[in-house]
């Protein structure tokens, strides 16, 4: 028996090591071998608000620079698009393999019958085709791997973009790229017409709820081809030269193709008749993406979507990633503001410097004026310290959830929100901003916040506005009357950031809560008396505070429960001494309650929306029939 165990070990041993070295001599195959070569086809135009991160996010990527060409061409622009290519190239163009580049600052600065620098004329598409129809043979002269048809409008903030992809070894595919809203370069669905059509399965994907590389109808703005593929020899931009391909190819199954001149359509439609799929992958975060302007709009909006992808990276990242060292002067954050404001707090536990930083990172790039303000930690009270502070806790109060008494992280919470009271009352301010250090700002906040304000101000007398909340029970939010933008706010949870008045506070602080202690986020819908529970409500007899809510919201939590990297400290700390029953416990800090009422469809998809931008979403570019 011993012999069999001893034998049937030394034959384990050995398939171990045979797979063991099987994998070995495959990564030192793979190491003996060079990345593949990869040409970066780039067009600019009037992009010198964004090149310098452009720029230093692709010079960041952990690629062979020594593999990496690049066949540039800068015509049309009337800012200085030209001048920071010449300081790039001069910094770091010898880095590369080569640079194929040629910039025409003598030329027009529109083309013809142009209303704007953002309208797509006959002659800018026609030139544009003309130009991706050369980097393409320009690819395929200097026998490149990849060709990476890139726009300056994306950010590619994964240093691993590049490296990503080129390992997929698949035909054509794009980085998914996040923006303000649910824009993307990717389409799911496309029309019998070649326009684009929303579907489930782009959500699906956008949103992360599956993750891979998946075949799609369209691709564009950030789009790598595999030149080594047999099908690349017909892929094409050009429709006439589609028909040309289609026609010698005699595919005599399929009508040719009738569609829009458009590059990113024609390109789709020869990668379908040649058989070659279309993939995107949302592997990675792999970056951002800027959505087109129409004609009648103004660089100014351009930068504040720039604005909002920079807060967007705080928020997904931590930080802006920096750019290179020469570029970091023409980085501008915007003037810092109150929002009309007396003042803004920040609550932050001391412990969680992380969480300030980053907050404060936000409101660098956002441009608010925000004091910190240091929480009462949980973890630092015990009973003996609550009782010492004159706290008494609600007779019979018990979570709804969690059928639990309350915890101390939940105590230290409400001790830092009712701190900022009596502060606003010592100092006499008249309207604040609370803000806890683990939300993110819708994009176009500050504007937003300041029409709601102003909306608020001129209509009606408040005490509260919600910014940010978890709307709990189904019941009637009627609109705050000659206001498009302010709901009566029901039954909410959260204390995210609101906006409280100095009538506000005083109304709060003369409730005395600390008497009869119950979660904040539980006794400010008690006051503003839409508190389901009757008994609790009925320990408070005055409950007149007069309770607003953004509509849409502002603000949202960074993190829900179960999604990685979520932390509460109130939730997951020491309870207090009290006996309660047991029940099915459901999170405050779970995805908001979706209730549906006749006719508030459309709202409501905006209020409940996890903090997306509800623009429409476009292709890349007027798609306009030539």
């Amino acid at each position: 028996m011993l012999k069999k165990q001893v034998f049937f070990g030394i034959l384990l041993i050995c398939a171990f090591v045979c797979i063991y070295g099987e994998d070995e001599d495959e990564k030192e195959a793979q190491d003996e071998y060079q990345p593949p070569t990869v040409l970066v086809a780039l067009l600019v135009r009037n992009k010198a608000h964004i090149l310098p991160m452009f720029l230093s996010y692709l010079e960041h990527q952990d690629y062979p620079k020594d593999r990496i060409a690049f066949w540039l061409r800068c015509d049309h622009s009337s800012d200085d698009s030209i001048d920071l290519l010449k300081q790039w190239l001069k910094h770091s163009g010898d880095l590369y393999h080569s640079v194929n580049y040629a910039f025409d600052s003598d030329g027009p600065h529109g083309y013809q019958n142009e209303s704007s620098p953002y309208d797509w004329t006959v002659s800018r598409f026609k030139h544009v085709i003309a130009l991706k129809e050369e980097a393409f043979t320009y690819a395929r002269d200097i026998w490149a791997d990849f060709v990476f048809f890139l726009d300056a409008d994306v950010l590619l903030t994964s240093q691993q973009a590049l490296r990503t992809l080129t390992a997929l070894r698949l035909p054509i595919v794009a980085p998914m790229l996040l923006s303000e809203s649910l824009y993307s370069n990717f389409w799911c669905g496309m029309t019998e017409e070649y326009y684009y059509q929303r579907t489930d399965e782009y959500k699906e994907i956008y949103h992360v709820k599956k993750v891979g590389s998946f075949p799609v109808p369209m691709v564009h703005t950030a789009v790598l081809v595999d030149m080594n593929h047999k099908g690349a020899r017909n892929l094409t931009f050009d429709r006439q030269r589609l028909r040309d391909i289609q026609q010698s190819n005699q595919q005599l199954d399929q009508p040719l193709y009738e569609g829009p001149a458009d590059d990113i359509i024609v390109f789709a439609m020869s990668a379908n008749s040649s058989g070659i799929p279309l993939h995107v992958c949302n592997e990675l975060t792999f970056g951002y993406i800027l959505q087109p302007l129409e004609p009648g709009d103004t660089l100014e909006q351009d930068l504040q979507m720039l604005l909002n992808i920079r807060a967007s990276m705080v928020s997904d990242l931590g930080a802006v990633p920096p750019v290179l060292e020469y570029f970091q002067p023409l980085i501008k954050t915007p003037e810092k503001t109150k929002l009309t404001l007396d003042h803004i707090f920040m609550i932050n536990l001391e412990r969680r410097p992380e969480r300030r930083q980053k907050m404060e990172n936000l409101f660098e790039e956002i441009g608010l004026q925000v004091e910190h303000f240091p929480a009462v930690d949980g973890k630092e009270l015990n009973s003996d310290r609550v009782q010492e502070m004159g706290i008494r806790f609600l007779p019979g109060y018990e979570d709804p959830y969690h059928h639990r008494a309350m915890t101390m992280g939940e105590i230290g919470c409400f001790l830092s929100h009712y701190r900022i009271w009596v502060r606003m009352v010592q100092l006499e301010l008249k309207e604040v901003l609370i803000l806890e250090d683990d939300i993110r700002f819708d994009p176009y906040f500050r504007a937003n916040a300041v029409r709601v304000l102003n909306q608020a101000r001129s209509v009606v007398e408040y005490d509260l506005i919600y910014f940010g909340r978890k709307r709990l029970k189904e019941e009637s939010e009627p609109w705050v009357a000659d206001a498009d933008s302010l709901v009566h706010a029901g039954y909410s949870y959260w204390t995210l950031g609101y906006v409280l008045s100095l009538q506000g506070a005083l109304k709060l602080l003369a409730a005395k809560p600390l008497e009869k202690l119950i979660p904040v986020d539980e006794f400010l819908p008690v006051m503003f008396d839409r508190h389901p529970n009757k008994t609790w409500t009925a320990a408070f007899k005055k409950r007149d505070l007069i309770a607003l809510s953004a509509a849409p919201l502002l603000l949202y939590p960074i993190h829900y429960t179960g999604e990685s990297g979520y932390i509460s400290d109130t939730e997951d700390s020491q309870q207090i001494n009290v006996q309660t029953t047991e029940g099915v416990a459901r999170l405050k800090s779970d995805r908001e309650q979706v209730f549906v009422k006749k006719g508030d469809d459309g709202i409501l998809e905006q209020q409940l929306k996890m903090g997306e931008s509800l623009s429409n979403v476009l292709p890349g570019k007027t798609h306009q029939e030539l």
